[in-house]
């Protein structure tokens, strides 16, 4: 039926029978070759290391304060402020920590607005965010370039870091119930 085409003209059935050969393999290759990249990636993701970190959204008069990083690979790029969590402390004690050292400035830590699971090219962030408010302290810059009080109209007006993006919705969302 293809053969008595004009596009067809002049093929033979072997032509047909080698031509279908190949698009068997063809697939057949591109498949092994999407599973092969798959589980390359899968495997990738099982030894990435993991970085355990918790996160001030530090809240006053309906605004939240954001950090702008100083060092680093992600420097100038805007955070929660808050850090690594050590062995043998809980994500709260490391937040009061990390902030005293930070910031100069004792906080009250709150509810978990939420954890942020966040793959960097190199490793794997888990980022456990709490709503937090300030104790005592004037929030001295220590380690940051710059800082910001930001309301849910300009929340969006800074370049977050990537894994930050994923929690501005309940910030705004915290934001509505202060």
């Amino acid at each position: 039926m293809l053969k008595e085409s004009k596009l067809f003209k002049g093929v033979t059935d072997f032509d047909l029978i080698k031509a279908k050969k190949l698009e068997i393999q063809f697939a057949s290759d591109y498949t092994n070759f999407l599973k092969s990249n798959k589980n390359g990636a899968e495997d990738q993701m099982k030894h990435m290391k993991t970085i355990k970190v918790a996160a001030a959204i530090i809240v006053d008069n309906n605004k939240l304060f954001a950090t702008q990083r100083g060092y680093g690979e992600f420097k100038d790029g805007w955070e929660f402020p808050g850090g690594k969590i050590e062995e043998g402390e809980t994500p709260q004690q490391a937040l009061k920590r990390e902030i005293r050292e930070e910031l100069d400035t004792e906080i009250e830590v709150g509810e978990l607005v939420d954890t942020i699971e966040y793959d960097y090219p190199n490793f794997h962030l888990s980022m456990d965010c709490f709503a937090c408010t300030i104790k005592s302290g004037d929030l001295v810059l220590k380690e940051h370039e710059s800082a910001r009080w930001l309301g849910k109209d300009d929340l969006h007006s800074v370049d977050w870091l990537p894994a930050d993006i994923g929690i501005l919705d309940k910030c705004e969302e915290l934001l509505k119930r202060v």
